[in-house]
């Protein structure tokens, strides 16, 4: 019997490695020097991250040198999609990352606040985006879906929270270790599970029916992998890294639960960034020896990795929208209600389980990033035909607003001075980054208090 002949996917060209790896140098490099001059200006590295790819992008240089541009990053699915994989590699690293310093017995304590705060803070602006949905003009609408799902769309893209921008602005403002910090990533996920779960309402608003039984599968596949991951994956990463014998070996698991724990996600319709944070999760619950591993992964991820995933949010940014009036009047009344709502709704929170009112304004400022995910938002609505490609870009525009505005108004918020717990755990995060820089191995923990 004959052997078929099998088709070879085609390999990259020469010209598109050539860009790509352009590309690549270019956003770090850049990417760099952004934020290090955002720190000589008193902000943190993220907002100078953010701004390369504006100055990048269509925004700058695509006005002033479009033919530089539009070889330097074309549009053609095939080239783009190389950046964006690389882009989707550093959020779900980072978020990793972010889950792995997680201080869960903070979070077993605090876990009625992290509730009350992200509850709020997810269905004021929710309310508000619906609201604000109906009033904005038809220009922002796109030619499939009624105004219900297009103000649905709205108010899913309010209530989002970015925990990847969030991750990073919280690193670089050396907060992370903080109380607060801690508590505003656990707030962010629960404004971020839930705002995925609600994306896929207004995708099937948007199709053509079976709402509740796509919204029943949804919310059985969030509930279903965090159980899961609960009862199962807790003991078998733990086991894992009982394994891993040696920094190389840890890290290699390390990515491995991030990413297959991504990959389940996405393969159940949720967004793989829920995933990852889940595998960071269970990678802190596996111990501080599993943790103090993973120093050299951080130290690629946040320099390296992370600011590329930023800089290519930045590229799909076109700030000459913003010349037509009615899209600049649309655009300024969507910011205000965003911003307004989150800090509205973490106050409500806050209050509820009596948080000091400085913590209340820090976790409005925190959970008011949107940053890449309102890109994929507007990307969502788009292929729907919910919005309209203006409509698109004002929703992107307000998540890189948002991530922009979140690092000030957070530093004029938190208040001074750390606890005996946060310095402890800012020494244990210090020790980390050290034991990657020198090749030594951390201190025993079983040294510490």
């Amino acid at each position: 019997m004959p052997l078929a002949l099998t088709t070879t996917p085609p390999s990259l060209s020469s010209h598109q490695s050539l860009v790509f790896l352009l590309q690549l140098a270019l956003l770090a490099l850049a990417a760099l020097g952004m934020g290090r001059l955002a720190e000589r200006v008193g902000l943190p590295a993220v907002a100078g991250e953010l701004v390369t790819g504006v100055l990048l992008g269509p925004t700058v240089l695509g006005q002033a040198l479009p033919h530089v541009s539009g070889w330097l990053f074309p549009p053609r699915a095939g080239q783009s999609g190389l950046l964006d994989a690389v882009s989707l590699l550093g959020s779900v690293l980072l978020v990793g990352l972010t889950g792995a310093h997680l201080d869960l017995s903070l979070l077993r304590r605090r876990a009625r606040a992290a509730a009350w705060v992200g509850g709020a803070s997810l269905v004021v602006p929710l309310g508000a985006g619906l609201a604000t949905g109906f009033l904005l003009p038809s220009a922002l609408h796109g030619v499939h879906g009624s105004t219900t799902a297009f103000a649905a769309f709205i108010g899913t893209a309010l209530c989002a929270s970015a925990i990847p921008v969030i991750s990073k602005t919280l690193a670089d403002m050396k907060l992370l270790h903080r109380d607060i910090g801690q508590l505003i990533i656990a707030a962010a996920v629960v404004d971020d599970a839930f705002g995925w779960f609600l994306l896929s309402v207004v995708a099937a608003m948007a199709g053509d029916g079976a709402i509740a039984g796509r919204v029943s599968m949804t919310l059985c596949y969030l509930v279903g992998f965090t159980l899961a991951m609960a009862f199962v994956g807790r003991r078998v990463v733990r086991y894992a890294f009982r394994l891993a014998s040696g920094p190389g070996p840890a890290t290699a698991v390390a990515v491995g639960v991030m990413l297959l724990s991504a990959s389940a996600t996405a393969a159940f319709g949720l967004d793989p960034v829920f995933g990852a944070f889940i595998g960071g999760v269970l990678i802190s619950a596996a111990g501080p020896e599993a943790r103090e591993r993973l120093a050299g992964l951080e130290t690629v991820v946040m320099s390296v990795l992370a600011p590329i995933f930023l800089a290519t949010a930045g590229l799909k940014m076109d700030l000459t929208v913003l010349g037509r009036l009615p899209i600049l009047l649309a655009f300024l009344a969507v910011l205000a209600v965003a911003v307004a709502t989150k800090f509205a709704g973490a106050h409500l929170g806050g209050a509820a389980c009596r948080l000091p009112r400085w913590e209340r304004v820090a976790l409005g400022a925190g959970l008011n990033s949107r940053g890449v995910v309102g890109i994929v938002i507007a990307a969502t609505g788009l292929r729907l035909g919910v919005v309209s490609p203006a409509g698109a870009t004002v929703i992107v525009l307000i998540g890189i607003a948002t991530s922009l505005l979140a690092p000030p108004l957070l530093r004029r918020s938190v208040a001074k001075g750390d606890s005996a717990e946060e310095r402890l755990r800012e020494a244990e995060m210090d020790e980390w980054l050290r034991s990657s820089s020198t090749g030594t191995p951390p201190a025993d923990d079983s040294t510490r208090t």
